[in-house]
């Protein structure tokens, strides 16, 4: 079974899906598409919100659990041609091959291992890799619906993720003066040097023992070597453990006023994912390690994440949620990003009978 697993992540991270391709993405969409449609009896259905198109199979009326996942990838068109898919001993490498390609070929095969397919839901959306903009409504919808998740993306060197931090997005817009850099310097207002407050300013928002960080992320100002700078942007990247903590640091950020006079300091963006609890994943938790236990695999491990997900927006409507079921392997968004072949076929079996566990489960609690 690994061989054609591995032949089929070949195939998977070789069509290049990064975010806001839309020919990329709906090849990749497609041969998706031919792996579970047959094991499901279901040509799942492409949603397109705001432009973009995710795919979802619905598991019926009563689906026992809902699987998720997300097809693009930090890594822009041509990387493959510098980076392609390898195998060498037990790693396989390759632009998105961990975050998270991996884990949508362990989730096509352990469908193949369960009994009621049929009743699995399904969403694989296109832009989680920059916040999940339009796929939100429907992973709230869908979680809402379903009422238990199990998130495929890749694992903490194999332990699940039980909590993840939330995040916060913003992008700093400043507006200054132009004016010639020669001959009257003192008639502009620099954004730049607005901007400059800023980047120096903003990380003192965080909080070391609360675990909350303020990071300035991209900056970009001026036209030309000689102008000073009109107009410049900078975006600002917050991660919390608590609803608290992104609560007081956007308070901050929305009140952002200007160090330099007659520049201003538009703020766009705010809390983006809430933070995941760990009491969402107690139960599912347990079912994972009474599965490995069966399975004569070694114990479960469970951490919590600093990074978010999908499945911080699962959480906060309620659901039940498991995180970090793809494969071991590391170096996400990362040249030197790869996964254990070995975990492929270990993760597979895991979720295929936490799968039929979770289904045997709802059916006795109709």
């Amino acid at each position: 079974m690994t061989a054609r697993e591995v032949d089929r992540l070949a195939e998977l991270v070789t069509i290049e899906t990064p975010t806001g391709d839309a020919a990329g993405l709906a090849a990749a969409q497609q041969l998706i598409r031919s792996w579970i449609s047959p094991v499901v009896g279901d040509d799942g259905e492409l949603e397109t919100v705001d432009g973009v198109t995710h795919l979802r199979w619905s598991g019926g009326e009563d689906p026992s659990v809902l699987l998720i996942g997300h097809v693009d990838t930090v890594f822009p068109t041509g990387t493959i041609a510098e980076r392609p898919f390898q195998v060498e001993g037990d790693r396989a490498t390759g632009p998105g091959v961990f975050d998270m390609k991996a884990g949508i070929v362990i989730m096509a095969a352990a469908l193949e291992r369960v009994a009621r397919p049929e009743r699995v839901a399904i969403l694989l959306t296109s832009d989680e890799e920059v916040g999940s903009i339009t796929s939100r409504v429907l992973i709230e919808r869908e979680a809402a619906r379903v009422g238990t998740v199990l998130v495929l993306e890749p694992s903490l060197d194999g332990a699940l993720k039980i909590a993840r931090r939330g995040g916060s997005i913003y992008r700093l817009a400043f507006t200054g003066r132009a004016a010639h850099a020669g001959l009257e310097p003192a008639k502009g207002r620099s954004a730049l040097a607005e901007l400059a407050h800023h980047v120096l300013a903003l990380p003192h928002l965080a909080d070391d023992d609360r675990g909350t960080t303020v990071s300035p992320t991209v900056a970009q100002a001026g036209t030309v070597t000689n102008v000073i700078p009109e107009h410049a942007e900078l975006r600002i990247d917050v991660r919390a453990w608590t609803l608290d903590e992104l609560e007081r640091v956007d308070g901050r950020m929305q009140s952002l006023g200007a160090h330099t006079p007659d520049v201003r300091v538009d703020v766009h963006g705010g809390i983006n994912r809430p933070p995941m609890e760990q009491s969402v994943s107690e139960e599912l938790l347990a079912c994972a390690r009474r599965v490995a236990e069966r399975l004569g695999h070694a114990e479960v491990e469970a951490v919590s994440a600093g990074g978010a997900s999908d499945g911080n927006f699962t959480a906060a409507v309620g659901a039940r949620t498991l995180d970090g079921l793809g494969p071991r392997g590391s170096g996400a968004h990362a040249d030197h990003e790869w996964v254990s072949i070995a975990s492929l076929h270990e993760r597979i079996d895991l979720l295929a009978g936490m799968i039929e566990d979770l289904d045997a489960a709802a059916r006795a609690g109709r």
